[in-house]
């Protein structure tokens, strides 16, 4: 049970989105945006960002689903799980490498960053919206982070997340319509009974 009441049991920020459904609907969109919506950086490299930091900000909710979607669109969970072990050791690309570098400053703080790892990023070939993208997904997912521990919510079931990718992975984030979200709660109530 969350710190407050939500009015539903749904595991990390999905009770919250539903609890509020004007900012539920704000940041749904906002993350599908951020890790569906146009980029350089394919879904699956803006998901291993968004996990490897929420492993950095310990937000089991987060890292656990957001892994499990990158998982998804890599067709790799051995690659994630290496990743969030140790990304300079893993086998992704040198660009891959130097921008998840410029995320784990940013998600210390973002006065980390320095000139030479945006240099360094953009010798490793990433254009200036991959390290745009890369910062922005850092910092929201430090903010979703804080959001779903700092109201204390739980997480899912270990068995649960695969299934989850999957729907991250294939629909996105985008927040149902009110004509079909009485629907959507009603599948969810019976998933994750009270």
């Amino acid at each position: 049970m969350s710190f407050i009441q939500t009015g539903n049991s749904y595991p990390g920020i999905l009770g919250l989105l539903y609890y509020k459904s004007s900012t539920g609907k704000t940041l749904s969109s906002f993350a599908h945006s951020l890790l569906k919506g146009p980029s350089g950086l394919t879904s699956g490299e803006r998901e291993l960002i968004a996990s490897y930091v929420s492993k950095l900000n310990q937000c089991d909710f987060c890292c656990d689903s957001h892994s499990a979607a990158a998982a998804c669109h890599l067709n790799q969970n051995e690659l994630v799980e290496q990743v969030k072990k140790d990304f300079r050791q893993a086998a992704i690309s040198p660009k891959m490498k130097a921008l998840l570098e410029i995320a784990t400053k940013v998600q210390k703080s973002g006065r980390e960053v320095m000139t030479s790892d945006i240099e360094n990023a953009r010798q490793q070939g990433a254009s200036d919206q991959d390290i745009h993208d890369a910062v922005l997904i850092a910092a929201a997912f430090c903010m979703f982070n804080r959001y779903v521990d700092g109201l204390g919510t739980i997480p899912a079931q270990d068995d649960e997340y695969p299934e989850m990718g999957k729907q991250l992975a294939h629909r996105g984030y985008k927040y149902p319509p009110l004509i079909i979200r009485w629907l959507v709660r009603r599948i969810l109530n019976k998933k994750f009974r009270k």
